[in-house]
């Protein structure tokens, strides 16, 4: 019960990895907000947290339009530890890339947590202490074809997250990348998850556990002297 005081932020904590990051940091004892679009898939997120003895609550929120993420960012402005997992990807190349994914990756991925972190790690700051984590790729920094707009926006984020480190962290604010490897999840087909597991160095892909305990692990009193980190989580591909 590392956590037990806290409370959490997770986007995107209805499904997939920030499901399952969010079940991690409750266990861990912190009370956990889940935002995500689908109240269904929130109240069944908030549920399962409850049913095993933690404490949630759900915050509806659409990362793609900044008057919503000012409300969350309000809602959840005491928070201590802010996991910026919520992103959304259209693989296609370059000749082929549309106008409007491509700036709705940008608006979601980019703009949405750029915002929210700028509103909610101020005031971590004002009380002396803080955790943000964010959720990259390792396509920010191996070439994958047809995620180049994807892989853009993953490598903004790991820029934000040294840039922040350096402003935030003399207030006591920890800011830190994740950045994982082929994961299965719910929207990840096995055979392509598979393929590229077999590509990193422990060849395999990764679980949705595996994952969510590196975010733990940065969000808890264990990492307090590490900051402006990317953790890769990816099996050795990005070593390799």
């Amino acid at each position: 019960m590392e956590l037990e005081g806290r409370k959490a932020l997770v986007t995107g904590g209805t499904s997939g990895i920030g499901r399952v990051i969010a079940q991690q940091l409750a266990a861990a004892g912190a009370e956990v907000i889940v935002s995500g679009r689908n109240e269904e898939r929130g109240a069944e997120t908030v549920a399962a947290i409850e049913d095993a003895g933690g404490k949630a609550r759900f915050a509806a929120a659409d990362m793609n339009d900044l008057d919503s993420v000012g409300r969350l960012a309000e809602e959840a402005a005491d928070v201590d530890v802010l996991v910026n997992n919520a992103g959304i990807f259209d693989f296609a190349p370059a000749q082929e890339q549309g106008v409007a994914s491509y700036d709705e990756m940008f608006q979601v991925n980019v703009r949405a947590l750029y915002f929210l972190t700028a509103s909610i790690a101020p005031r971590m700051a004002a009380r002396g202490e803080g955790s943000v984590i964010n959720i990259s790729t390792m396509a920010a920094s191996i070439a994958l074809p047809g995620a180049s707009v994807y892989s853009a926006t993953k490598a903004a984020v790991e820029s934000f997250t040294r840039t922040w480190a350096a402003e935030f962290g003399p207030s006591g604010v920890r800011v830190n990348t994740v950045a994982p490897g082929p994961t299965l999840t719910e929207s990840a087909p096995l055979e392509m998850v598979g393929a590229l597991g077999k590509t990193t160095l422990l060849g395999r892909h990764a679980s949705m556990a595996e994952i969510a305990s590196a975010v733990t692990f940065l969000a808890s009193p264990r990492s307090t002297y590490i900051t402006g980190a990317t953790l890769p989580v990816d099996g050795g591909r990005t070593a390799a």
